[in-house]
């Protein structure tokens, strides 16, 4: 269910509230952007598993209603939802605003939202890159900014940025996306430093490839990058990322193979690395994966 204006308003605020107030059973509420689909979808199911109570943000309300009803469904306790494009930047405010008027703390925040454009740079229009830039940094930027303040004054909570292993690297063809998991990958782990004694924790979730729509948005469902990697399922990350958030580590990379491709990256030139990537985003004839294989699988095996 999505809670609107009015009295649902108030007996919502009352449950988050109640939570909070039974010191045996304190759980720590989250909110989690790019919710609807993909690594979002996941991680929120992961947390709404674990009993947190969820803020799920993301743009269209209908589909955001479907989630929290799924969600509700399976168990989840509470499940509170905001529509809201967080490429606008007075979104995030509102986001604040909205749940601070219902007095509703978050303890964790998840900034997943994000997504990506295949092209060479000078052919990409400039408004599609300030976009991508307004999702991956400056809603990342703002969100943090607003709820970290209130993290530290309790001397409790968690912040979960969504990075990339396209965040270790150039990535030719798309290269402002690297660029902005670059920045996220960054940001988290100079701030694991900054808090530390805090009793706040910063994680960076650097995913390799994952079987979701991000291939089929930024059009290389085609490219080696999906059908000749390896390629994980979103339960899966999303599983490493609580686990790694949980346990207050700073950088999580899921997988053994993606492990090893940041580990041994970090020792190739520049330059080669880059042609390395550039061959990635180039169509291939060659297709035997479909979009959706790989999360199928992994519901299937629950």
């Amino acid at each position: 269910m999505r809670f609107g204006r009015g009295s649902s308003d108030t007996v919502a605020s009352r449950l988050f509230a109640l939570m909070k107030s039974e010191t045996a059973l304190i759980t720590e509420t989250a909110l989690i952007t790019g919710a609807t689909s993909g690594i979002g979808l996941h991680l929120a199911k992961e947390f709404s598993k674990r009993k947190h109570p969820l803020v799920l943000v993301a743009p269209v309300a209908s589909e955001l209603d479907a989630i929290a009803t799924e969600l509700k469904a399976a168990g989840a306790i509470l499940v509170k939802t905001i529509a809201k494009d967080l490429e606008n930047p007075e979104a995030p405010q509102e986001i604040f605003d909205e749940l601070s008027s219902e007095r509703i703390y978050i303890d964790i925040l998840v900034n997943n939202a994000g997504f990506g454009h295949r092209g060479k740079f000078w052919e990409i229009p400039i408004e599609h890159e300030i976009s991508m830039l307004r999702l991956n940094i400056e809603a990342v930027l703002r969100l943090t900014k607003l709820f970290l303040p209130l993290m530290l004054q309790r001397r409790q909570g968690r912040v979960l940025n969504v990075a990339s292993v396209a965040g270790f690297e150039p990535g030719p063809l798309f290269a402002v996306y690297h660029a902005s998991k670059a920045f996220v990958l960054s940001l988290s782990e100079a701030l694991a430093t900054e808090l530390e004694g805090t009793g706040v924790t910063a994680t960076a979730l650097c995913p390799g490839p994952t079987d979701t729509d991000f291939f089929q948005k930024s059009g290389i469902v085609h490219a080696p990058m999906f059908q000749k990697v390896n390629l994980m399922a979103p339960q899966d990350v999303a599983k490493a990322g609580y686990e790694g958030l949980m346990a207050g580590e700073r950088v999580v990379v899921p997988g053994v193979a993606n492990k090893i491709i940041v580990f041994s990256r970090r020792l190739l030139p520049e330059a080669t690395l880059a042609k390395m990537t550039e061959k990635l985003y180039v169509d291939t004839p060659d297709r035997t994966r479909e979009r959706g294989d790989k999360e199928l699988q992994a519901a299937q095996r629950g």
